[in-house]
């Protein structure tokens, strides 16, 4: 960014960082894919409110934590990344009650630490955030879920911001809440941000307070270290992934339907579909984000025609075709 870009910002009072033409490879778990046209890391949850409130009205905003969850195509993304890991990074136990205890968390906010602070104040329930790699922001997006928990299950209330830098309060009740899914209720999802439509105004996960039962921490940090142990085992971990590419379909499981059309191991380019885990997709160096949507379709195609099922994708894909 140079100087006047600094200056610009700092004559609106915004005290975060402004970068044009980011490399969005730089940002994604999978590191590859094309840059996007303006990415901005807000100071904390002020100023990105006040960010928010001065862009053009149609500027494509994109939320982004980790970005384990997410593939930018080569050609790039339009508008606008908001990157929330650095700025939103609050977390507080909230004093417990005789049934329980809570957690509040913002959304940059890794999910491993959460479970891990749950664990230290001898709360239960919140043990399997730590299989997951990305954010609080993205976990409440999806209802991220493995090893048998998932992030609504713990929900006692959310706090969004949407793009006029409101601030406002939801419950679980104000959203219809399924595998991998979160809707607001008689609302639709936007398809490219991690965000809610509102009245026609889009709306972002920016905390949320999770409640969960007392427990024994000991037992809490031991179901950690084994869901963390079983995760190294079965998951590709050493290389450049994503996590799981597909939910999986009702009664089955992606990985294995995906394997049964013997792909386990299929390479396109610098990707592969993993010979671990045939759930996941490796870079194994230098993949473009185009091999990696040719192994996301190649294996939509060969479990649709074997097995009569088309996968649906846990990750999104997002901008355009070089």
């Amino acid at each position: 960014m140079n100087m006047s870009d600094q200056q610009q910002l700092s004559a609106h009072g915004l005290r975060g960082e402004l970068r044009n033409d980011e490399p969005m490879a730089r940002h994604v778990s999978w590191r590859a894919g094309g840059p996007v046209r303006r990415a901005y890391t807000p100071a904390d949850l002020d100023d990105m409110a006040l960010f928010l409130r001065g862009l053009p009205d149609g500027e494509p905003v994109h939320v982004v934590g980790l970005g384990s969850n997410l593939l930018v195509r080569d050609g790039g993304l339009d508008g606008t990344v908001i990157f929330t890991h650095w700025a939103l990074r609050g977390l507080r136990v909230v004093p417990s009650d005789e049934t329980g205890g809570e957690i509040w968390v913002q959304a940059g906010v890794a999910c491993p630490k959460v479970a891990r602070t749950a664990a230290i104040n001898n709360l239960a329930g919140a043990e399997f955030l730590a299989g997951i790699p990305g954010t609080i922001g993205g976990a409440l997006a999806m209802n991220a879920g493995c090893y048998g928990g998932e992030t609504w299950n713990l929900v006692a209330q959310v706090e969004t911001l949407d793009r006029t830098g409101m601030r406002h309060v939801r419950t679980p009740q104000h959203y219809t809440i399924g595998y991998r899914s979160v809707e607001r209720r008689s609302h639709q999802m936007s398809s490219m941000t991690s965000g809610s439509v509102y009245h026609g105004i889009e709306e972002w996960f920016v905390a949320a307070t999770f409640r969960m039962p007392h427990g024994d921490g000991g037992q809490a940090r031991a179901r950690i270290k084994t869901l963390l142990a079983q995760r190294i085992a079965a998951q590709p971990l050493g290389m450049p992934n994503a996590g799981s590419v597909f939910r999986n379909p009702p009664g089955d499981h992606a990985a294995r339907m995906i394997e049964a059309c013997g792909l386990k191991g299929r390479c396109i380019g610098g990707a592969s579909i993993s010979a671990k885990h045939a759930n996941f997709i490796v870079n194994n160096g230098g993949a473009s984000a185009a091999d990696i949507e040719a192994l996301i379709e190649l294996a939509q195609q060969s479990v649709q025609q074997q097995f009569g099922i088309h996968l649906e994708r846990e990750v999104r894909v997002v901008g355009e075709r070089a």
